[in-house]
């Protein structure tokens, strides 16, 4: 009897308190729990101060809970120090922010090959992964391009490739259409889609009701808790659009 697949991310009653004085805390995640499988395209929204940017870092492994588990592909994350964070990180989380935070003298495929330096991947063997993620992402073209060489949206298809080079258990972009115009956001968030197509679990953070609409499982967020948690499947914008009717 085969054991059942554990899930990519295990969140059970996550609290997350910031004293900001001694008489006056801050819940920012206030008891969440939540469950994200292998291979789905999920998109997590909220708005400001709803507890959003507080669940991405912590997902990412850049914060840890007050109380309460997160479990990463498995892995609990409880009483990690800040090296086993890191190591955790880097081989288990691919990510992807707003800002695309490539390297600015560093060419594309220099900038790919960057997380398989740290994991201490031989030279050949980095060049011929970070080519391959490149040419995924329809960048093959313009491996040795600075990013001052590149569009806002080709710079973006960069960041996904190096999100993508480690062979992560998950894909967290952070708004990653924010600075992109409309014709570049569809392509990056075309290439999520195929991305989660091959069996890559993404999770997308955006206030964006556009790009939540591509995802086909919505989470909304208000006031540190979970409100809403919704499989939208091929009709994600329908879904959207009767809530924010």
């Amino acid at each position: 009897m085969s054991r059942p697949r554990r899930p990519v991310i295990q969140v059970d009653d996550v609290r997350r308190t910031y004293q900001v004085t001694e008489e006056l805390a801050v819940h920012a995640l206030d008891g969440v729990s939540l469950r994200i499988e292998r291979g789905e395209l999920v998109a997590i929204m909220g708005s400001s101060g709803s507890g959003k940017s507080t669940l991405m870092n912590m997902l990412g492994c850049l914060d840890m809970p007050t109380s309460g588990r997160y479990l990463l592909d498995g892995v609990d994350t409880r009483d990690m120090d800040e090296d086993e964070q890191s190591d955790l990180r880097n081989r288990k989380i691919g990510f992807v922010f707003q800002a695309f935070n490539l390297v600015p003298r560093t060419s594309a495929l220099a900038n790919v090959e960057l997380p398989l330096s740290y994991a201490g991947v031989p030279r050949q063997q980095r060049r011929e992964r970070a080519t391959a993620a490149l040419k995924a992402v329809g960048m093959g073209a313009r491996l040795n391009h600075l990013p001052s060489e590149l569009s806002g949206g080709q710079q973006q298809r960069v960041a996904v490739a190096r999100a993508i080079v480690t062979n992560p258990s998950l894909v967290l972009a952070d708004e990653p259409t924010g600075n992109l115009d409309s014709r570049s956001t569809a392509d990056v968030l075309a290439i999520f889609e195929r991305l989660n197509d091959e069996g890559r679990t993404v999770v997308l953070i955006t206030h964006e009701n556009d790009v939540a609409a591509r995802a086909r499982r919505v989470i909304r967020l208000a006031d540190g808790r979970v409100v809403s948690d919704v499989a939208t499947g091929a009709g994600a914008g329908d879904a959207l659009a009767g809530e924010a009717a």
